[in-house]
């Protein structure tokens, strides 16, 4: 059982942030980065006056760059950053975080398997400063035997090596607070990411609380975390985190 604090069903209060960010890292994303961009204009208009939504296109193949292009021209509200060659999932996420200009900062990835419209638990919780970082947990992953069991060693490791204690490290569903994307200096470029951002979060005293939140499977595209060579970065990546804290 996690020893973060879990959020009630007060969470769901309709609270308001004075500025939010969302991002979303996408790969091969061509059949869900217009979906998940045009939830996250309603949704997030929902929450704030002050909206931006920045898709970050890691070196796609296909047709992402050209849609998120496309979804930027046509509202002012959307950006769209584009890396030539692909980084990985940490590098997504460090461009997503480097790009965003508002108070509050919140990631989803670019496959479309979470609702947005759950986004508001999230916001209940920052909104009225119980926490600075909101992490979503799922409640039920929607994922294949081998990639769910992955997840669980992997947590399991984690929580063995650096004491982090949340129920769902990797959840794709976070909303931060500026002051903690200013003081931790995340550098993992590959699936070790959320990892390190929470571990250091947590090291720099930021307060943290989690919400339940549901999960779906992949409609359209194919996933990649599971893949040995993504495996074996992120074993690099917990050798060298382990090693400069320590």
């Amino acid at each position: 059982m996690s020893t973060v604090p879990q959020a009630d069903a007060s969470g769901e209060a309709a609270a308001r942030l004075p500025s939010l960010s969302v991002f979303f890292p996408c790969h091969n994303e061509e059949g869900n980065v217009e979906r998940v961009v045009r939830g996250a204009l309603e949704v997030g208009a929902s929450v704030t006056d002050d909206l931006e939504v920045i898709v970050v296109n890691d070196g796609s193949s296909d047709r992402t760059k050209e849609l998120a292009d496309r979804l930027a021209a046509e509202d002012p509200r959307v950006r769209a950053v584009h890396h030539p060659q692909n980084r990985g999932y940490g590098g997504a996420l460090q461009s997503g975080f480097a790009a965003a200009s508002k108070e509050y900062v919140f990631f989803s990835d670019g496959d479309g398997q979470f609702d947005l419209g759950e986004l508001p638990r999230l916001v209940g919780l920052v909104a009225d400063g119980q926490c600075d970082l909101a992490l979503g947990y799922r409640i039920k992953r929607a994922d294949p035997f081998i990639r769910s069991l992955n997840a669980k060693l992997y947590k399991l490791l984690i929580r063995l090596l650096f004491g982090l204690k949340v129920r769902d490290i990797d959840c794709a569903f976070k909303l931060i607070h500026r002051p903690v994307l200013e003081q931790v200096h995340v550098e993992s470029e590959g699936a070790l990411v959320s990892a390190e951002l929470l571990i250091k979060a947590r090291k720099a005293g930021f307060r943290m609380r989690e919400a339940g939140v549901h999960h779906y499977p992949r409609q359209v595209g194919e996933q990649s975390g599971a893949n040995l060579r993504v495996i074996l970065r992120t074993f690099v990546e917990i050798g060298r985190l382990w090693r400069k804290l320590r």
